[in-house]
């Protein structure tokens, strides 16, 4: 009896800490919690040794899936999620190693999208942090193994945890401590203090969270320094969402001791900026630091601390934590990059130009075979520099964008396009002015490329003083003068190619790396085909992309058909949901015999297919946007289909699918389209 009432204590206890932990968490104590195997896939096994689940090529095959899914989550609080994770491979380096993915999959939405993904081996368990910015919206957790090549490949969850705050915040309770971990150094390192630890040399203090003995801390001590200068780093997880706010912390070091205290951000490239130094040593007790800290893009925090010598003394660190209010009560709203963003549809949003000289002028016109339309919507409006109208040369128009503050990177995207010039280089510049006018420099400039064709610009850079971009054209001689086009200009933080940017979600496609998850039945001359550039056959097809100007795009090749014959590309199946979906795409349909373009809906178990949206015949030399909104609570798929026209100039093309939750915020621009319905139609139509 005393025997099976100790059992009884102990599943009680095992009972009460399952219940403990917070919604989306598990530790596979005795079961997967609330998280399921989908049963779709490969399942995964719950060992019963040590506490943890796995999947491994020991009863699943290289490339075979298995998907854990969560029960349905809310964060109304912001929220950091931590997982536990370890992926092995074979000896050697196989040429595709095991990936663990993390994707959240909302309720309104028809996809899932990706948060984090992992694919180096270990021989340890790693910890990845991950944050989940407050959202009304239920989600679920996907957590999804991909087995690799090898006979011992495998992929281990030991915990999943969701706790309400931010992932840069820590107490140093936990075992994992919170993903902080030390930059190893052979002479000095950061260590976990109080507990039942007593290793040091130096007098160590009590934790700040419980104020007693047996609570933890981090803490570097010089007792092993040999060289001047001897520097130990404690790094925390990456950020993974923008924040901005007040960074503190408590701190405690011994007065009058030849130490440095620093906590610097480091970004994805590797670029180090401090943002706070110890001043004075303070008094011998823990001593609270406020620092301002913004983290527009993903970057780590590190607490260093650099010793000169033996007697160097201790540095400890304890309760890091953040809020989102500024410091010291400051009410300053952090920088919104889309104060600098335009796409010029309903005025010049921030910008501003010089009053003297023509200038830029903000034009719509009908798309010809001189001049495209807009590149937002090809129906809209976009900035236009006629160096033609003025009777010197020299620069001719200066667009200011609003002020940009200082000490930070950004991603300028921008669309240009010109004709009429003999010669294009130089013929639009980008400089950056520091606030005062005086100092400028010139980030960019046209080359060469392709005439009348909407070509975008990336450039990333960063300035210690507040700057403006401006944008210039210029007319090198009165004999060679031309129009220099403008539109669609974003500015985000961060760098334009960061390597820490996951790939998009799979309701995007601009068809640049590949396909996407788009299929079709047969793959012949006929077929849907990836192209760049212009298509084969002259006054047909676009010139270039609609995202880059030099990407690719998904087009039908007129001259490998016959009239009324068909081809169709299948998105992948979409996961039918409440509420509406908005599809935006972008079609070019020139040349005198151009078909057919349809979007179709093709629901789970049914043979019928829905007619959401049709073009018939040329519509314009741009390419031009298309929105549908249409409603699915079951499974589906979205047909695009080409029907080849009556003569070889009948290119059709796609290009920048977009799949978005709720309904369409714009109208389509139907004004230069048919209707597509005319009686001729019935004879190539289903």
């Amino acid at each position: 009896m005393l025997l099976k009432g100790v059992l009884l204590v102990v599943q009680a206890l095992q009972l009460a800490g399952a219940l403990d932990l917070p919604a989306g968490s598990c530790a596979f104590e005795e079961g997967t919690c609330a998280f399921d195997s989908v049963f779709a896939f490969q399942p995964w096994i719950l060992n019963e040794e040590g506490h943890y689940v796995y999947v491994d090529t020991s009863f699943a095959k290289q490339g075979e899936k298995a998907v854990l899914l969560s029960s349905d989550l809310q964060a109304e609080e912001w929220s950091c999620l931590r997982l536990v994770y370890q992926i092995t491979a074979a000896p050697g380096s196989p040429s595709h190693p095991s990936q663990l993915n993390l994707y959240v999959r909302f309720k309104d939405e028809s996809f899932d999208r990706l948060l984090w993904s992992a694919k180096e081996p270990s021989d340890s368990w790693l910890i990845a942090s991950l944050d989940l910015p407050n959202s009304s919206k239920k989600f679920k957790i996907l957590i999804e193994g991909i087995l690799g090549q090898g006979n011992t490949a495998s992929i281990a969850l030991f915990e999943i945890k969701m706790t309400t705050g931010y992932c840069i915040e820590c107490d140093f309770e936990e075992n994992h401590l919170c993903g902080f971990v030390n930059r190893w150094n052979p002479n000095v390192n950061w260590f976990v203090g109080g507990g039942t630890i007593r290793n040091s040399h130096s007098i160590l203090p009590q934790d700040h969270t419980f104020k007693n003995e047996l609570g933890h801390y981090m803490y570097v001590d010089s007792v092993y320094v040999k060289h001047f200068q001897e520097v130990a780093q404690l790094i925390s997880p990456m950020t993974t969402a923008p924040m901005s706010g007040c960074l503190s912390f408590y701190y405690q070091l011994q007065q009058g001791n030849d130490n440095v205290f620093s906590l610097y951000t480091r970004d994805v490239t590797g670029l180090y900026e401090e943002i706070w130094k110890v001043d004075n040593p303070g008094n011998a007790n823990w001593n609270l630091a406020e620092v301002e800290f913004s983290a527009p893009y993903p970057m780590e925090v590190i607490f260093e601390v650099a010793f000169n010598g033996p007697k160097g003394g201790y540095v400890a660190l304890d309760d890091i934590s953040f809020s989102p209010v500024h410091c010291q009560n400051q009410t300053k709203l952090p920088f919104s990059a889309v104060e600098a963003s335009c796409n010029f549809e309903e005025d010049l949003c921030n910008f501003y130009q010089d009053k003297e000289g023509p200038g830029w002028t903000r034009v719509k016109v009908k798309p010809n075979m001189y001049r495209a339309g807009d590149h937002t919507t090809g129906f809209g409006y976009y900035l236009l520099a006629n160096t033609k109208f003025t009777s010197q040369p020299g620069y001719i128009g200066r667009l200011y964008g609003p002020s940009l503050p200082g000490n930070l990177q950004y991603c300028l995207r921008f669309h240009y396009a010109i004709y009429g010039f003999l010669k294009m280089s130089d013929t639009l510049a980008v400089y950056i002015f520091e606030e005062n006018h005086v100092v400028q420099e010139k980030i960019w400039s046209v080359l060469e490329s392709p005439r009348g064709v909407w070509m975008q610009a990336e450039i990333t850079f960063k300035k210690p003083m507040p700057t403006k971009v401006v944008f210039m054209s210029l007319c090198k001689s009165f004999w060679d003068c031309g129009l220099v086009a403008l539109d669609d200009i974003t500015v985000q933080l961060g760098s334009c190619w960061s390597p820490e940017r996951l790939p998009p979600p799979p309701g995007e496609c601009t068809f640049d790396q590949d396909e996407c998850a788009f299929t079709q039945e047969k793959r012949n001359r006929s077929s849907w085909h990836r192209r760049r550039g212009e298509t084969p056959t002259s006054y047909t097809g676009p010139k270039g992309d609609h995202t880059t100007g030099v990407g690719y795009y998904m087009y039908i090749e007129a001259s490998h058909m016959v009239y009324g014959q068909k081809a169709h590309l299948w998105s992948r199946p979409l996961r039918g949901v409440p509420g509406k979906h908005c599809l935006t795409f972008f079609y070019h349909m020139y040349g005198a015999g151009t078909g057919l373009l349809n979007v179709y809906l093709n629901k789970e178990e049914d043979s019928e297919k829905s007619l959401l949206w049709r073009r018939k015949g040329e519509q314009s030399i741009s390419w031009l946007r298309a929105l549908i909104e249409y409603s699915c609570r079951q499974q589906h798929q979205i047909i695009f289909e080409a029907i080849r026209g009556a003569s070889i100039r009948s290119d059709i093309a796609i290009d920048d699918v977009k799949f978005q939750a709720g309904p369409c915020t714009e109208v389509e621009d139907t004004t230069q389209q048919s209707s597509g319905y005319s009686e001729d139609l019935n004879a190539i139509e289903y």
